[in-house]
C-alpha cells in the first residue's frame, strides 16, 4: 500500500503553501522586564570571573583576583605574627596602592561586557525579550559594578578579618572597614563607568583594552608626575592637579573623606574646597560614563 501524498505533493507547482508542524502559541507564564534585566545582570556578573565559559576564560580574571588579595594576606600573617597594634596599610588606601591591578582587570572585563554583544551584532536578539535600551544599559553597568566591588572589597575583608584575628581595637578596625567598604563602591562606580563607555564605543575587543588601559594610566602618571614638579617647586597647586585624572581624584577622596594617607608628592592634603570639588566631579565622572553608554546604544540604533 503506497503512503497518503503530503499537502506539498499535491500543490500545484509554484503555489504557496502553508505547513503546520505542530508549533503552538507560549501558553506559560510571561515574567517580564524585571526577569529579563535580572538575568541579564546575573549572566553578565558572572562572565566578567569567566563563571559559564570555558576553562581558558578563568584564567585570567583569577590571577587578577589573586594578585589582588595576596598582599592583604601578607599584611595580615605579618601583623598577626609580629604583634603590631596596627594595620600596615589602612583600608581605604590599599585600593589606591593596587591601582594598576584594578585597572588591568576593568580593562579585561569591561570589553567581554559590551564589546562582542556589538561585534556579533546579538544585541537585536537582546530586544526581542522585554526589554528596552536603559534595561539593557542598567544590567550591564550594575553587573561590571558589582564584579569590581567584589574585586575591591576582598582583600579590605581579609584585612578586616586580620585586625580581629590579631585583637586590634574593633570600634577603630570596623570604622575603618566600613570607610574602605564604601570607598571601594565608589571606585567600582567610577572605574566600571569609565570601562564601559570606553569599550562601547569599539566592537574589536583588542581595540577596548588597549583604550581602558591607555585612559585608566596615562593621565594618572602625567598628572603624578606634574604634581612632583609642582611640589618640588613650592607650588599649592598639588590639590588642584590632582582633580584631571580619575586615579588621582579617586586617591585624593580616600585621604580627604575615608581616613586613608595621602598618595599625592610631599603628602600634600586636600583643602575642604578641594575635597567639595572632588566628590562633585566624582559624581559627574559616574553620571556622564552613564549618559554617554546610553547615547551610544540610542546612536548605534540598538
Amino acid at each position: 500500500m503506497s503512503p497518503e501524498p503530503s499537502p506539498t505533493a499535491a500543490a500545484p507547482r509554484g503555489a504557496d503553501v502553508i505547513h503546520n508542524i505542530g508549533y503552538r502559541n507560549y501558553d506559560g507564564p510571561r515574567l517580564g522586564r524585571a526577569y529579563a534585566r535580572r538575568s541579564l545582570f546575573i549572566q553578565s556578573l558572572r562572565s566578567a570571573y569567566g563563571l559559564g565559559r570555558a576553562a581558558k576564560s578563568k584564567v585570567l580574571p583569577m590571577i587578577l583576583f589573586a594578585v589582588m588579595t595576596l598582599p592583604a594576606g601578607i599584611l595580615v600573617a605579618v601583623t598577626v605574627t609580629t604583634g603590631g597594634d596596627e594595620l600596615p596599610v589602612k583600608y581605604a588606601e590599599y585600593a589606591v596602592q593596587l591601582q594598576p591591578v584594578i585597572a588591568i582587570f576593568v580593562a579585561a572585563v569591561a570589553p567581554q561586557a559590551v564589546s562582542l554583544d556589538l561585534r556579533f551584532k546579538t544585541i537585536p536578539l537582546y530586544f526581542s525579550r522585554p526589554i528596552e535600551r536603559i534595561d539593557y544599559v542598567l544590567a550591564k553597568s550594575a553587573a561590571l559594578s558589582a564584579a569590581l566591588f567584589i574585586f575591591i572589597a576582598a582583600p579590605v575583608v581579609i584585612l578586616y578579618a586580620g585586625a580581629l584575628l590579631a585583637k586590634l581595637d574593633f570600634t577603630d578596625q570596623t570604622v575603618g572597614f566600613a570607610q574602605g567598604t564604601v570607598f571601594a563602591a565608589i571606585y567600582a562606580l567610577v572605574y566600571a563607568g569609565l570601562g564601559l563607555a570606553i569599550a562601547a564605543l569599539t566592537p574589536r575587543r583588542g581595540f577596548g583594552v588597549a583604550a581602558i588601559i591607555a585612559v585608566l594610566t596615562i593621565p594618572y602618571m602625567l598628572i603624578s608626575a606634574l604634581q612632583g614638579i609642582a611640589e618640588q617647586q613650592g607650588s599649592g597647586s598639588v590639590g588642584w592637579l590632582g582633580a584631571a585624572s580619575p586615579g588621582t581624584l579617586l586617591a585624593g577622596v580616600q585621604e580627604k573623606f575615608f581616613g586613608g594617607i595621602s598618595a599625592f608628592p610631599g603628602s600634600v592634603q586636600l583643602s575642604n574646597a578641594e575635597g567639595a570639588v572632588y566628590l562633585l566631579l566624582i559624581a559627574a565622572l559616574i553620571a556622564g560614563s552613564f549618559a554617554l553608554l546610553q547615547r551610544r546604544y540610542r546612536k548605534a540604533g540598538l
